[in-house]
């Protein structure tokens, strides 16, 4: 592709661990809130990925926007950032840091290279483990497994990451040693709730919704089969309707009508589908970062019922606007109070409404990253010369992912005679 740039303008190449899909995910909603502060910020933007094509992916026909495709292990792709001569480049999750990095180093020296976490996989899968084994995931872990060395390797490799939760800096900040400018706390980037907002009345029945793709939530669903006949044995008659993108076939062989628990799947308006339900249910075991449902739950006025695993990064027992439970007996009564109380549900609506729009103004964190990054790319050298970890991360008998990528593209270049 012979896309040209103005050299007026900077460039940010963003390479995507897939296509953004922010009617599947907050993943999505927040990769699209990064692409929109660049393009605001008067940047030019080209997205690349190797992921395949999506049909949910967002419209990305935007002003200032371009989209490519690359592949893995292969030199097109250095040819290409080269060509392009980008001025900031964006690796969504650890996992493209390590394919792409040492290729974007050795094309493009003088480029900024930021690491956009999404959630710090690491801890997700170190919690995972832990429920596994039949233990809790509300604590952060202290012992550290080779995706986590993997993660933070990234992390002090790139001049600027994102982290989602100020939980997951603070854990960061106390278990190794990466130095505080090479971290920004970035809040989910998320659209606020576009449509009118049911009053307590208006609404019923109880709802959760999440990407089955994502292990926590598949986990949550199947926490939902086990807690909802006793709430429904509370409130006859009522409903639990569960969405997603994604639903596998073991999803829905969970729908149950006659139990009042449904598996709706996809929901084409999440906006309209939270806001028509009184309660958002999120029994979450395990996961990190931030609970994109629950931050959207408070934008529609849906006060929420979870765990604090579900509340981690975003509030507290004492601030969450809904409730927060430690045992799924608290679960239970928790949601019915929730659910029959009016005065109590009124107050957590409102609570949750001001709670969003103070903690997760997108315009606000739009502009503070792209102010960050300006300031940064101003004094970037010099920034590197001070960061030794990453000086030795990069050092050459450490840079497993880089050889092991020019092996592949060497093999595969061989087997292709």
């Amino acid at each position: 592709m012979s896309t040209a740039f103005s050299s007026s303008r900077p460039v940010a190449v963003i390479i995507g661990f897939v296509w953004p899909e922010p009617d599947s995910s907050a993943a999505g909603q927040n990769m699209m809130g990064i692409i929109t502060g660049f393009l605001n910020d008067g940047w030019r933007v080209v997205f690349m990925t190797a992921a395949n094509a999506s049909e949910h992916c967002a419209d990305l026909d935007l002003d200032g926007l371009t989209t490519e495709t690359v592949a893995l292990n292969c030199s097109s792709f250095d040819e290409r950032i080269a060509a392009i001569s980008p001025d900031v480049v964006v690796f969504d999750r650890f996992m493209t840091e390590e394919q792409f990095s040492a290729r974007v180093r050795g094309a493009c020296p003088d480029a900024m290279r930021i690491l956009n976490t999404e959630d710090l996989h690491s801890l997700r899968h170190q919690r995972h483990e832990q429920v596994k084994s039949g233990h809790k995931s509300d604590n952060l872990p202290g012992t550290f497994s080779d995706m986590t060395i993997r993660e933070v390797a990234a992390i002090l490799r790139s001049d600027l990451t994102l982290i989602i939760s100020e939980r997951e800096m603070n854990w960061l900040q106390s278990n190794f040693p990466i130095p505080r400018e090479q971290l920004l706390h970035l809040p989910l980037l998320t659209t606020g709730c576009r449509t009118p907002l049911p009053d307590f009345h208006a609404r019923s029945d109880f709802v959760f919704i999440g990407n089955f793709r994502h292990a926590p939530n598949w986990d949550a669903v199947l926490q939902l089969q086990q807690i909802w006949p006793a709430v429904r044995k509370r409130l006859p008659g009522i409903n639990l309707n569960i969405y997603g993108a994604y639903p596998p076939k073991k999803a829905m062989a969970l729908h149950n009508p006659a139990r009042g628990f449904h598996v709706r799947g996809w929901a084409e308006n999440a906006d309209e589908t939270i806001a028509s339900h009184r309660i958002m249910l999120a029994p979450v075991r395990f996961g990190a970062g931030v609970k994109g449902k629950l931050v959207k739950a408070m934008q529609c006025g849906t006060p929420s019922v979870t765990t604090t695993t579900g509340a981690e990064g975003i509030g507290t027992h004492e601030t969450w606007p809904g409730m927060v439970t430690h045992t799924n007996e608290d679960f239970v009564e928790s949601a019915v109070t929730l659910y029959t109380d009016e005065k109590r549900w009124l107050k957590a609506s409102e609570d949750g409404k001001r709670f969003a729009a103070s903690h997760f103004d997108s315009v606000k964190h739009q502009r503070m990253l792209l102010g960050e990054v300006n300031a940064r790319r101003e004094r970037l050298h010099a920034d590197r010369r001070q960061w030794f970890l990453q000086a030795m991360v990069w050092h050459q008998s450490l840079r497993a992912s880089q050889f092991m990528s020019q092996w592949i593209e060497a093999k595969n270049k061989h087997h292709g005679q």
